[in-house]
C-alpha cells in the first residue's frame, strides 16, 4: 500500500517535547525503513521545513542544517516519492476545492488531496482529522500501531 505523509508526523519526531515524539520517531523510522512505497509532497516538505526551524512553534527549533538534512534522509530514500504539480494541477485543485470549500488551514490540505488524486495515492498517514472531509482519503493514525 502506498501512502502520503502529512507534516505533522515528521514534525512530532523532530520536536522532542512533544507527547507523541517518541510514537513519532518510531513511526518514521518504521517508514524510512520501507519497503512500502511512501510519498512525501512537497507542500509537506516545505511545511516541515518552515515549522521546525521556527522558533515561535519548537521550543528549541531545528537548524536549517538539521532540518534539511532530516528532510533529505527521507527524500533519497529509494521507496519515497516527491512528485509535485504538473500544468494541470489547477482544475484538479478546483475539482478538490469544489467538494470543501476549504478557507484557512483547510487550504493546504485540499492542496495535498489534490496532489494525491494526481498521483493515483488515497491514503495519508496523518493526526490531522480534517481531512476525513474529503471523499475517497483514508486517514491512517501513524501512531495506531506503536
Amino acid at each position: 500500500m502506498s501512502a502520503a505523509i502529512d507534516v505533522n508526523p515528521l514534525l512530532y519526531a523532530s520536536d522532542s517535547s512533544s507527547q507523541f515524539h517518541d510514537a513519532a520517531l518510531a513511526f518514521v523510522e518504521r517508514v524510512a525503513a520501507g519497503p512500502e512505497l511512501v510519498y512525501i509532497f512537497w507542500p509537506t516538505a516545505m511545511a516541515y521545513l518552515r515549522t521546525a526551524t521556527h522558533p515561535s512553534v519548537f521550543a528549541t527549533p531545528l537548524s536549517s542544517r538539521e532540518a534539511l538534512a532530516n528532510l533529505g534522509a527521507l527524500l533519497d530514500l529509494p521507496h519515497v516519492r516527491s512528485p509535485g504539480e504538473d500544468a494541470g494541477f489547477w482544475p484538479a485543485f478546483r475539482a478538490v476545492a469544489d467538494e470543501v470549500a476549504p478557507r484557512g488551514n483547510l487550504v493546504p490540505d485540499t492542496h495535498l488531496v489534490a496532489l494525491m488524486r494526481a498521483y493515483g495515492v488515497e491514503a495519508i498517514w496523518t493526526r490531522d482529522r480534517d481531512y476525513l472531509k474529503f471523499d475517497g482519503v483514508r486517514v491512517l493514525d501513524p501512531f495506531a500501531t506503536t
